[in-house]
């Protein structure tokens, strides 16, 4: 696992860091010890020279003079006790040499000549009988007071084995200092990572248990660590306890979701039944306005037939009765010319109209594809809404420029314009003031139609002017309004024809509803409109 690699990559760096400091801090101690004793072996030795120098002097004087070669002798006898001293070479007035005392390689004092690579601090001390001028000639050994002179040579190996063996103590002391300090980091750490791998382990076991929680860690014990033992069991009970009311929540949301669920699909009925009945009562409408609006040819022809069969009764019985004269021939073939162009017409006129209803009515009923021209249909739907424009005096004006033919759902197209008419009629011209104008231009753009639907009505207000597309958004509740009609409308433009539908208004001069969408009609999966 990559935790305990983590503690121990911890554990490790905190060892190496301690050491490293420990070592550092001795090792820098130890450095000033070896510069201290340095200076102060080098003070001794450099005393040592001087003393031992300025004795050869007084005592090698009147040995020298007296030529006493035995105290000559024993004085570097003396002076060769010192193991700083390599060797001693002393030389009369005619730098002649009297005596040499050395030490050979096992430290023993023998006398003997010095060789050219003997090494050694060098010092040589002129002897005089007396003290000379400084400027007198006999400082450069000669005079009548010059007696000889001494050379000594003296040896650093003691000054260097004592620094050695003062730098090996020190890392000695070192390294068992580092040692011991490192077997009780150890031990310290021992101390504060078991009880972390604990709760490391015990957390792991909370992320990773199926059920409400981990099993709680035992509170032993009066250290810091107890105390975070104590809290994470008590932020365990805690976790247990959100888990437990997330659980319930959760439950109380899965039931409210699907209450939701329950009373949205209650609402698609509701609102699925109340565009129907929008869309029915939009057929009503037109059903009536057909209605009355055949009852005038049909009134004509049934009055035009009466009377020709009037007539022609009389008719029948004057020639019956042999009463018949040309005049009344001549009538009667008057009559029958004129009522029979009155039924003809009247019941032409009367087949139009319930052709053009049956076609709108027969495409909005059931939603079925099929070809057809846009001028011709438009014109169609305007002569099934023909009653509600001329009972608000609303005249309307088609321009088509060109043949547009369209693949699609004419029911659908039947439904928007019936719509956006009823719309005008019932907000637009709202006061029934005379002059109403509708204009309606369609035009085509490649492959899609344009189709501008305005009206010079009151316009709409700028703050109600983003909603009007919206559900139940109506300014006439309570007057007949739904608010459904332009949501069907914008629904058929965007959702089953493809297309956009735009909006311009402005109070007092009217509004512009743009349809754009494509000549053919993308495939439906349902013929739901909404």
């Amino acid at each position: 696992m990559r935790i305990p690699a983590l503690f121990r990559s911890i554990r490790l760096r905190l060892v190496i860091l301690f050491i490293l400091v420990t070592s550092t801090t001795l090792a820098a101690f130890g450095q000033y010890g070896q510069s201290t004793l340095s200076d102060r072996l080098e003070q001794r030795f450099s005393q040592l020279m001087h003393a031992t120098v300025m004795r050869l002097e007084v005592g090698l004087n009147d040995l020298i003079w007296n030529v006493d070669h035995e105290g000559i002798e024993r004085n570097l006898d003396v002076e060769m006790l010192q193991e700083e001293i390599n060797a001693i070479q002393v030389f009369d007035g005619q730098d002649s040499l009297l005596t040499t005392a050395l030490r050979d390689p096992q430290g023993l004092v023998i006398k003997g000549q010095i060789n050219d690579d003997f090494t050694g601090i060098r010092v040589q001390t002129l002897l005089y009988r007396g003290k000379p001028p400084a400027d007198s000639p006999s400082a450069t050994g000669a005079g009548p007071d010059y007696l000889g002179r001494t050379v000594v040579y003296f040896s650093r190996n003691h000054i260097d084995q004592a620094l050695n063996a003062d730098r090996q103590r020190w890392m000695t002391e070192a390294l068992v200092v580092d040692l011991v300090l490192v077997l009780a980091l150890a031990f310290s750490l021992r101390m504060v990572f078991v009880p972390l791998k604990r709760l490391r382990d015990a957390l792991f076991e909370l992320a990773g248990s199926g059920d409400e929680g981990a099993r709680e860690l035992p509170e032993t014990g009066s250290t810091e660590f107890s105390e975070v033992i104590r809290g994470f069991n008590l932020t365990q009970r805690k976790v247990q306890q959100v888990m437990q009311r997330h659980a319930q929540a959760s439950q109380q949301a899965h039931d409210s979701a699907a209450r939701a669920e329950q009373a949205l699909a209650q609402l698609q009925s509701t609102q699925q039944s109340l565009v129907q009945s929008e869309k029915l009562s939009s057929l009503g409408g037109m059903v009536a306005g057909v209605a009355h609006e055949i009852n005038t040819p049909v009134g004509i022809t049934l009055t035009s037939a009466s009377m020709l069969l009037d007539a022609s009764d009389k008719l029948q019985a004057q020639l019956e009765q042999g009463s018949l004269r040309k005049s009344e021939i001549v009538a009667y073939v008057a009559l029958a010319c004129e009522s029979s162009r009155l039924i003809l017409s009247n019941s032409e006129r009367a087949a139009q109209l319930i052709q053009s209803f049956k076609q709108v009515a027969s495409d909005q009923t059931s939603e079925q594809r099929r070809s057809y021209d846009l001028q011709q249909y438009l014109d169609e739907i305007l002569a099934s809404l023909r009653p509600s424009l001329r009972k608000h005096k609303a005249q309307v004006n088609v321009q088509c420029a060109e043949a547009i033919t369209l693949d699609g759902y004419p029911g659908a197209l039947a439904q928007v314009m019936t719509n956006l008419t009823m719309n005008a009629l019932t907000h637009a011209f709202k006061d029934e003031r005379e002059g109403g104008n509708i204009d309606i231009v369609a035009t085509r753009i490649d492959d899609r139609v344009v189709i501008q639907f305005r009206d010079d009505g009151c316009g709409i207000a700028p703050e109600n002017l983003g909603k009007v597309f919206e559900p139940f958004f109506t300014t006439r509740r309570g007057q007949g309004g739904t608010g459904l009609g332009l949501n069907i409308t914008h629904n058929i433009i965007v959702k089953q024809f493809g297309g956009t539908l735009q909006v311009q208004s402005e109070p007092n001069k009217g509004s512009c509803f743009t349809l754009e969408f494509p000549l053919v009609s993308p495939q439906q999966i349902t013929g739901d409109r909404t």
